[in-house]
């Protein structure tokens, strides 16, 4: 893995999936944020199984992620059609 660039490696640990929603405008958005909101939750759940974080302090970044996906417009199931 040391020959690997940043990005190679980024896209190794961190793989994102292509968005094929019917409105992409509208949904690519929340998708990624959602997509980055699993990886993280998944670091931070192993950190805590781990015991390098309490579980306040886990339900605390976990809170603070979702508060942002929350905050990313627009969200396809509340679309106004």
């Amino acid at each position: 893995m040391k020959n690997l660039s940043n990005n190679s490696r980024n896209d190794f640990l961190c793989p994102k999936t292509p968005y094929h929603g019917q409105d992409y405008l509208q949904g690519f958005l929340f998708n990624t944020n959602l997509q980055e909101f699993t990886h993280r939750v998944g670091y931070i759940s192993a950190l805590h199984s781990n015991g390098k974080l309490s579980s306040q302090q886990a339900y605390k970044y976990i809170e603070q992620l979702w508060e942002k996906v929350e905050l990313s417009p627009p969200k396809p199931w509340r679309s106004s059609k």
